[in-house]
């Protein structure tokens, strides 16, 4: 398998790289800094698979075109979008990223002949509705990040979170109308990202809580998991808890978990067009 590994030196992406690679997947990192270059393939020494590097700017992806151009340099089976411009360059950029350079990636791959799965990163409290299973003060706490803490950053992933829902509500008309074939779409979104070890042990899916914290390798390991299997797509909510990683995909998988519920998927469907 080939995978496009967008936003290749975050600090996700760093921890998720040498799985994807221990799989004999090959990985395609894309960075925009050529420093980073040497760090990237040296997370490829002794793997199964191949580790290469492709220097270009999410800055300068301003159309489906501009995405198709790496799209076909690379030709993956998987897409991983871990990107972001991480609060540098203020809301523009972050929506420059975050937003307009993450649809024109989800837009490109859903169109791509070779893409059969695309995995994005985003963050547990985008959404618009308040779901069934989060207390009023979890919520609350999620509103204020979304609408006082990190506005602009939030409206971007909201905006390409709903954009690959309704790339996907489409989709499955085309596959049922027999004039497409299946494409496995993963929304992972965790909570808030900490640098300490991994735990192993996490709350997915529709998680028992809204606010808290995650680790990043632990982001990592749920998105290898998830990958690596046919049976795994929609929204899935992440933060550490109680539960070994490895059972906690499994029943996800076996309760169809998808933190999507209670939003309004027809009307994004009616938003986009679709």
């Amino acid at each position: 398998m080939q995978v496009l590994l967008l936003g290749g030196h975050g600090k996700v992406a760093l921890h998720l790289t040498p799985l994807l690679l221990a799989r004999s997947w090959n990985v395609t990192s894309v960075i925009r800094n050529p420093e980073h270059e040497n760090e990237i393939l040296a997370l490829g020494r002794g793997a199964k698979g191949k580790i290469n590097v492709l220097l270009s700017s999410l800055d300068d992806v301003k159309s489906d075109a501009d995405a198709k151009k790496v799209l076909d340099a690379v030709n993956p089976d998987y897409v991983v979008w871990s990107a972001g411009a991480g609060g540098k360059g203020g809301p523009s950029r972050t929506q420059a990223i975050d937003e307009v350079a993450a649809k024109h990636f989800l837009s490109a791959s859903f169109s791509h002949p070779r893409v059969t799965k695309y995995l994005l990163v985003s963050w547990i409290g985008s959404r618009r509705k308040q779901p069934s299973w989060l207390s009023n003060d979890d919520w609350a706490g999620l509103q204020n990040v979304f609408n006082n803490v990190l506005p602009a950053y939030s409206k971007a992933k909201l905006e390409a979170d709903e954009y690959m829902t309704a790339l996907v509500a489409q989709r499955k008309k085309l596959v049922a109308a027999g004039s497409a074939q299946p494409l496995q779409a993963i929304n992972l979104r965790p909570g808030t990202l900490v640098d300490t070890p991994a735990t192993h042990k996490v709350d997915l899916g529709r998680t028992q809580r809204g606010m808290g914290k995650v680790t990043r390798e632990d982001v990592a390991i749920v998105a290898d998991l998830l990958l690596a299997r046919d049976d795994t797509e929609g929204w899935y909510d992440l933060l550490n808890g109680d539960e070994e990683v490895e059972q906690a995909v499994e029943r996800v998988v076996r309760e169809k978990a998808d933190a999507v519920e209670g939003e309004d998927v027809e009307g994004i469907v009616k938003r986009f067009g679709f």
